[in-house]
């Protein structure tokens, strides 16, 4: 046991039925049809395989695509082709979730055999609406259709998908009400680095916080300052305009109609209040980049810009590396800029490969950091890439996360 979680270690899987909760979201190319990042499959594959090599009879559950923006929502059949591909070994695919079907494919497991069963997001109970506007109890999501569905054919609950350890839905928070239940091998390595971040890191800690998310960034980053943690926090992407016009700068009619379109102009004030309390430690771009045929860089003195900003300066870039450079700890979350097209990958690209080169402890997390990483940083240089993005951000807040606080609960549950 660790953190006052069971582990892989606390079980005895030969012949047990288990049921595996991961996170193998990735982004998906719709023309090709194919899955363009399998980072988080890769990284699950430890556990499958341990489990499976046990002798259990192993169902694997993941969501795949935002449910809310109908963004990468479809099956998971491609997921089982390329976890087939990484194990080695034939894994079956249903394109069922807790109805007869998926029902009757799990009775039939043998010993070893590995079932995936489809995006568990199918299930209205699973969604995020169901869970934001409905906030259920643990309690009441094992009571839900899924769970109850489910959890009759499953001996223990394994849970390794950090990267959603931050969601209270029935699959990831319900079954430890009922079975007992442990982390898998990517969740513990994950906990622990985290846990080093924002226990004892090494200073100067540096922060690069950038991206197109950034609601989770505000309840991170006046906890990280308070406390220590971070020393510095370096803002790019949709964060760092955020901040300039919590400043007072007009960036430009384009550039804000995406900030009012995403409703990110609610974070106005606290923006506002995080400078004040902790002037000199949030660090803004001086310059940006868009995309007009070609690549422009502006100043902030010259803003507001009539075209759309999309990356930072290279003025920003300078700076920000040279604060890398001097830094022992480096945590990034968030691209800085559109980093798919070659106009505006600069600040992105260098950000990234200087942090991968430096002597730092370096980690970097969320998919499309991760995405990010994987071209730009191939040879995984990184001292850890964690698969996770907001339950990264909402764990480094000091906030305990449901997932956690449902497998401390489930590990108290004895086997059958």
């Amino acid at each position: 046991m660790k953190y006052g979680i069971k582990t892989l270690d606390d079980f005895n899987f030969k012949g047990k039925n288990v049921m595996a909760r991961l996170d193998l979201n990735c982004p998906y190319d719709s023309e090709a049809d194919k899955l363009k990042d399998i980072t988080r499959i890769r990284a699950a594959i430890p556990t499958i395989k341990e489990i499976s090599e046990a002798g259990a009879k192993l169902v694997l559950l993941t969501h795949q695509g935002g449910d809310l923006e109908y963004h990468n929502y479809i099956s998971t059949k491609l997921h089982a082709g390329v976890v087939s591909r990484l194990l080695g070994k034939d894994i079956k695919f249903i394109d069922d979730i807790c109805g007869p079907a998926a029902r009757e494919a799990i009775g039939k497991l043998n010993e070893g055999e590995i079932l995936l069963i489809d995006n568990v997001r199918y299930m209205a109970e699973e969604m995020t609406l169901f869970e934001t506007k409905l906030k259920l109890t643990p309690e009441e999501q094992a009571k839900t259709i899924v769970v109850r569905k489910l959890s009759p054919m499953a001996d223990i609950y394994i849970c390794d998908g950090f990267a959603a350890a931050h969601r209270d839905q029935p699959t990831l928070v319900g079954f430890e009400e009922l079975l007992p239940s442990g982390m898998g091998r990517l969740f513990e390595k994950e906990y622990g680095i985290l846990s080093k971040i924002i226990d004892n890191p090494e200073h100067p800690s540096v922060f690069i916080l950038g991206g197109a998310k950034i609601e989770d960034a505000f309840s991170m980053m006046g906890q990280v300052l308070s406390r220590g943690v971070a020393d510095r926090i370096l803002t790019a992407g949709l964060l760092g305009q955020l901040f300039l016009m919590a400043k007072g700068l007009s960036l430009g009619e384009k550039t804000e109609e995406v900030i009012y379109a995403k409703k990110l102009d609610q974070y106005l004030d606290q923006a506002k209040k995080i400078l004040e309390d902790y002037s000199g430690k949030i660090i803004v771009p001086l310059d940006f980049a868009y995309d007009e045929g070609g690549r422009y860089e502006i100043a902030i003195e010259d803003l507001p810009s009539k075209f759309a900003i999309s990356d930072i300066g290279s003025k920003t870039v300078d700076i920000y590396k040279d604060i890398i450079s001097e830094a022992a700890t480096v945590f990034i979350n968030g691209p800085a800029g559109v980093f798919e097209k070659p106009e505006t990958e600069y600040g992105t690209k260098e950000l990234f490969t200087h942090t991968a080169k430096s002597d730092c402890f370096s980690v970097i997390g969320g998919g499309d950091s991760i995405s990010a990483a994987n071209k730009f940083v191939p040879d995984g240089s990184f001292s850890y890439m964690c698969t996770g993005g907001g339950a990264m951000v909402r764990f480094l807040s000091g906030e305990e996360l449901p997932v956690v606080k449902a497998l401390k609960k489930g590990g108290n549950i004895p086997e059958r």
